[in-house]
């Protein structure tokens, strides 16, 4: 009677342990379930700037398109090619010097850089070496999209997204979701910096998640997710699922112990 009396122990140890709650399982909580409130959104404070290995579009138009054609990129490739594939072959590469090498202009220096910088330092460029201000020059300069990485509990691999600004829940509902045994209270953000790379933590889980500065990812950002405990344990994530894991093992114990005082 003992025995079985340890088994109902170790066993509702194990079901309380195995579980994954709900709270683990639901993004952006609120700490006091109450009326309808208002989030505001943390706000990237700093604009990003430009690093090596970024993809950048810079066009130049003016009312006469034909006098600016010359510093804009002939684009030669593919016309079944997709989005991200005409960008790779038509857009401006940054190299390890910070250069970027624009038709006719030449190399332009962007490292550290933001994207209104760039378009400025191009702008006077053209204005002091080819036009006047008649010419009415108009440059645009964006990041050719924001692309990150997805490694873990998570839809493994690297995406694109053609926006200005993506939120970590965008990128990774792109990405297919974080599944069940994945850890939503600690997602890591492997960042690249001018001196380095830096790992930033952000708890999905909580609401004040928008109020971080990482709640918007940058170019070239690693998510990673890493699996609850319960992954390591095999005991499922839904309580049936520990159950039945509960009852094999269990099962497995008793015939043990009936084999063992029966010789």
């Amino acid at each position: 009677m003992q025995r079985y009396l340890v088994f109902l122990v170790l066993s509702l140890l194990l079901l309380s342990t195995s579980c994954i709650s709900t709270k683990k399982l639901s993004y952006l909580q609120e700490e006091k379930a109450s009326v309808d409130s208002i989030v505001e959104v943390h706000r990237l404070n700093k604009p990003y700037r430009v690093q090596v290995g970024d993809l950048l579009s810079i066009r130049v138009k003016a009312l006469d398109q034909d006098i600016v054609g010359m510093f804009n990129p002939i684009d030669e490739g593919n016309v079944n090619a997709t989005g991200e594939e005409r960008m790779y072959y038509d857009g401006f590469s940054v190299d390890e010097h910070g250069n970027i090498r624009v038709p006719t202009l030449g190399e332009v220096n962007v490292m550290g850089y933001t994207v209104e910088e760039i378009r400025e330092r191009i702008e006077e460029r053209l204005l002091s070496e080819y036009f006047k201000q008649e010419a009415n020059i108009f440059v645009t300069v964006k990041l050719a999209g924001i692309r990150y990485t997805t490694i873990g509990e998570i839809g493994a691999g690297s995406n694109v997204l053609y926006k200005e600004r993506v939120t970590i829940m965008e990128a990774i509902a792109n990405a297919g979701g974080i599944s069940d045994v994945g850890n939503r209270e600690d997602v890591k953000i492997l960042r690249q910096y001018p001196h380095g790379e830096e790992v930033h933590h952000i708890d999905l889980t909580n609401l004040d998640a928008v109020k971080s500065e990482y709640y918007y990812i940058q170019p070239n950002d690693l998510i990673i997710v890493d699996p609850l405990p319960q992954k390591s344990l095999g005991a499922g994530t839904t309580g049936i699922e520990s159950f039945r894991t509960i009852g094999t093992v269990i099962s497995l114990i008793s015939t043990s112990i009936l084999l063992f005082t029966r010789f």
